[in-house]
């Protein structure tokens, strides 16, 4: 004979979704206070250069992609620019970067097949994005929020690190973070909501030795070391 489950289990995960959308806006509030200014620390002018620092970005410091990024787009500013010039001159260009050659070869496939597939202009939507060699989710989702300013979850690993600490997920896929994310912050919220948490992870949710005394979110926190 099959038991029935009682009420309570029925109502548990969505309970659980409630609270936990209770906290995300709760979160963001404070956040907000603390980051009224939120934004990515890559510096661009638009959705082109975005897309490049973004690609350059991957295992390098914000701050270095910054330091060429003048320098860059002087000269390359389009596409069409990156297609054109040999590989072996764009690898000198951006040499300052970590695993430069392999970069150098990702951003021109990903040119290449922006003239191709989309004469030149860049996406609006993760799903065309991802369809660029060397664009994930995050980088798409980066485009898409920070550079159009659409709805999009940004989840690197700060962003991860910090919704874990905070309770928001278990998981350690960032594809599955950005889903769970998705159900528990207003859509409205998803691009703040992911600035917000990129700064908070840089500065204060560190990932080693988080100053959680100096937290704003730490009541709200699964992780917090602070007794309150």
């Amino acid at each position: 004979m099959v038991q029935r489950k009682g009420k309570g289990s029925r109502r548990e995960a969505p309970e659980r979704a409630g609270k936990l959308r209770e906290r995300a806006e709760e979160v963001v509030k404070r956040l907000e206070k603390l980051y009224p200014d939120a934004r990515l620390e890559l510096e661009y002018n638009n959705a082109f250069e975005l897309l490049v620092e973004a690609i350059l970005a991957a295992q390098e410091s914000d701050k270095k992609v910054n330091q060429l990024r003048e320098r860059l787009f002087n000269k390359y500013k389009s596409p069409q620019d990156i297609v054109n010039v040999p590989l072996d001159e764009l690898e000198r260009d951006i040499s300052s970067i970590n695993f430069y050659r392999r970069k150098a070869q990702l951003l021109k496939k990903c040119c290449e097949a922006l003239v191709k597939e989309f004469g030149g202009d860049i996406p609006r939507t993760v799903e065309e994005l991802t369809r660029l060699p060397g664009v994930g989710r995050k980088t798409a989702n980066m485009v898409v929020g920070g550079a159009f300013g659409l709805p999009a979850i940004i989840v690197d690993r700060h962003v991860l690190r910090v919704s874990q600490r905070i309770g928001f997920t278990q998981e350690k896929d960032p594809d599955k973070v950005e889903e769970e994310l998705r159900h528990i912050v207003p859509q409205e919220k998803w691009t703040e909501f992911s600035f917000l948490l990129l700064n908070h992870g840089k500065n204060v949710c560190i990932a080693k030795n988080p100053k959680c005394e100096e937290c704003p979110i730490c009541e709200l926190c699964d992780s917090c070391k602070v007794k309150l």
